[in-house]
């Protein structure tokens, strides 16, 4: 089977399958966006005078055929094609022969490649949002269900003052706003169309970027084509650190339930179909879900990691280290989003157990509202405090 850039000869088998990689399975995922891509391409090209009307019309269709044989699993990407793009352009020449050949003209698959991660991006990055949203959502239910009861707060693992679950639902809400705040501006940053810049020096002919940019809706022409290739990376980071503040927050709420749902704190309950058990222990119900979804953090903050390493040390211009950018930036999308999901089951069925936290409510707790009880009877306030302070220690 030929690649795009045959020389007429045979690459070694050792060579292609580890230059090749998990690109044939994860391309899965970007199969329609490419095909998207390419039909606005397709139009450029007819619009420039590089394709007839019904030259056009043809790749137009089979694109649209390759999107729907996708759609049900029947378009597949073997290991000699390596990629989507060579797939879809093999099944182009075998449906209409000159014409398929035709469609690569002004573009090289690094633009392709990155056109359709943009799309791609800009997708997940508004089903993350969505995502978000159902979280708020069911932390705000739980919240209007148990968020005046009160309960112990805490700093440095001790007792401190009074909290409640208005507080502590809204806490998790609060910051997943910013999250969404973060997340707009990662569209921002990517909704910028990559088609045209070809390897990244351009082409040699007069093509209508701001047309393809338009076509697919991008809200405007990334210029410069070196830059381009080296955003490749620095968006993915981007996109990733924000991905990470998210699971950050997940971690939190699944350490802080962790300790809730303790038979000593209590203050919380698992359902017993969250529960695992233990294959020596019978009296065991672990929350094996929460220590995952802690876990899950530090999965996507190393695909940040990596990614930031991937990609530097290198000079200008495209550089195969960054095919290795695509698994880690897929994945942290699957991760975050499964985990979201996780997140609102749990918000939407934990139980509070209001006697466990009242009994909590030990006398220390309120100590500092004793102080300011002092305050307000024109008590300077270190004075206060010291009388209060005696006070606890004698106890």
């Amino acid at each position: 089977m030929k690649k795009l850039w045959d020389k007429g000869y045979d690459l070694n088998k050792t060579i292609e399958s580890f230059t090749v990689g998990n690109d044939p399975i994860l391309d899965k995922q970007l199969v329609k966006y490419d095909c998207i891509a390419s039909i606005a391409h397709a139009k450029m090209l007819g619009k420039i005078n590089l394709l007839s009307k019904d030259e056009v019309n043809e790749l137009v269709h089979e694109l649209n055929n390759i999107i729907d044989l996708d759609k049900t699993g029947e378009f597949n990407i073997t290991q000699e094609q390596e990629d989507c793009h060579t797939a879809i352009e093999m099944f182009l020449t075998s449906k209409l022969g000159d014409i398929g050949k035709k469609i690569h003209t002004a573009r090289s698959r690094n633009d392709q490649v990155l056109t359709a991660l943009r799309l791609y991006y800009i997708d997940h990055i508004a089903i993350v949002e969505q995502s978000i949203n159902r979280l708020t959502t069911s932390i705000s239910n739980m919240s209007n269900k148990y968020g005046k009861i009160q309960f112990p707060g805490y700093t440095h693992m001790q007792k401190a003052m009074p909290s409640s679950f208005e507080l502590w639902c809204n806490s998790f809400s609060d910051s997943m706003m910013d999250n969404l705040i973060l997340l707009k501006t990662a569209t921002k940053l990517v909704d910028q169309s990559p088609l045209g810049t070809a390897a990244g020096y351009g082409v040699p002919l007069n093509i209508d970027r701001k047309f393809t940019a338009e076509e697919l809706q991008f809200s405007r022409v990334q210029e410069n084509p070196i830059y381009t290739q080296y955003s490749r990376g620095k968006f993915e980071i981007t996109i990733l650190h924000i991905l990470s503040q998210i699971m950050l927050d997940l971690n939190k709420i699944a350490s802080d339930l962790i300790l809730f749902s303790m038979p000593e704190f209590g203050y919380v309950k698992l359902p017993d179909e969250f529960c695992t058990g233990s294959s020596i222990m019978p009296q065991k119900k672990n929350p094996d879900v929460l220590e995952l979804l802690r876990a899950k953090y530090h999965i996507v903050s190393s695909y940040e990691f990596q990614v930031s390493r991937l990609t530097s040390n290198l000079i200008s211009g495209y550089n195969r280290d960054m095919q290795l950018t695509k698994e880690p930036i897929m994945n942290g999308f699957s991760v975050t989003l499964e985990s979201l999901q996780i997140a609102d089951l749990l918000f939407s069925n934990l139980k509070v157990n209001k006697q466990k936290c009242h009994d909590a409510l030990t006398d220390e707790l309120f100590a500092t509202e004793k102080v300011y009880d002092l305050v307000k009877q024109g008590v300077p306030f270190r004075d206060a405090y010291l009388k209060v302070a005696k006070i606890i220690n004698k106890i």
